[in-house]
This record gives C-alpha cells, structure tokens and sequence, in this order.
C-alpha cells in the first residue's frame, strides 16, 4: 500500500481524501496547507519534499487551475508520483485516456476515444461523450455535458449546468 499527500486541505482536497479512502490503495492519507491547521495537516505544501520516499504519492487539490498544473509541473521534475483517481462509481471506457494528476468523480461518464489530459476535475455527474479531448487543467464542473467531437482548451472552467453542443469547439 501507498501513502498519499494531498497539497490543499479545502473542499477540492477534502474530496480527494474521500475518494483515495474509498479506493482503499492508501494506508495514510494526509495534509498539507499554507493556510489551514488541523490534526491530519502535517505542515505547509512546501514540506511535501521531506516526505518523500518510493510509496508516496502526491495530489495537488487546487481549485485554480493554474496553480495546480504549477504544483502538478514541480512534483513531477522532483520525480513525485501523483496519482490520477477514478472514483468506483464513475465510468471511464477502456477507449479513453486519464492523464496523470486527473480526477474522475462519482457519476461521472468518459466516454469511447474520449482524452482527458493531466491536472483535470471531471466532476461529479459530468457526461463526456465520444472523441472529445479535454487539455490539461481543465476543471469540468458537476453536470457539465460535453456532446461529442469537443477541445477544450488548456485551463477551462466549464460552470456546472453547461451543455456543450456537438463539435462547438471543434477539434
């Protein structure tokens, strides 16, 4: 088993905490913050570099796109692992791509030939239909649709409720 260091102990972390306990892959799963205090918060995101070691893994839980794709860039040239977590109750099809750092939630469809790039939030009831490529960081709020042959591009928010019609933003 693996230990996992979540940088960002708000809502976005918090719900990754949730869903790396429900994989049940993790035999720790802790904290780090600039700026929230706690019993599970272990220090400063900073501090991530002393914890290292080859059964650690590290996520990045920011909201803002940018700067989890700057955290997701640093771990990776420190050789961190960070993980890309599809919840149970989701479904990716075995056509598509997850990229590292991409979190996939509950209820959450990716379909056939579908790529989602690294540092991304599928969130929770958002439909990603056949032959679209979400760049990397992109955050996909709870009930997007995203009708088939899409891009969207690097960085995107997509508010929850938006329906992206067919080939809008074509590829």
């Amino acid at each position: 088993m693996k230990r996992l260091f979540i940088l960002g102990a708000g809502g976005y972390g918090r719900t990754i905490a949730d869903l790396a306990a429900q994989l049940g892959e993790y035999y720790q799963i802790s904290f780090l913050d600039d700026k929230c205090q706690g019993a599970n918060i272990l220090g400063t995101c900073e501090d991530v570099f002393r914890f290292l070691d080859d059964r650690t893994e590290v996520y990045p839980a920011f909201g803002s796109g940018e700067l989890r794709m700057k955290w997701l860039r640093r771990l990776e040239a420190e050789g961190c692992t960070v993980p890309s977590l599809v919840h149970p109750r989701a479904y990716v099809s075995p056509t598509a791509s997850i990229g590292v750092g991409s979190m996939v939630l509950p209820m959450a469809v990716v379909n056939t030939g579908v790529t989602i790039e690294e540092g991304c939030i599928i969130n929770i009831g958002t439909l990603v239909d056949h032959d679209c490529i979400i760049e990397s960081g992109c955050h996909l709020a709870p009930g997007v649709i995203v009708k088939a042959e899409n891009r969207i591009s690097s960085g995107t928010k997509v508010e929850s409720g938006t329906v992206i019609e067919n080939r809008q933003y074509p590829l």
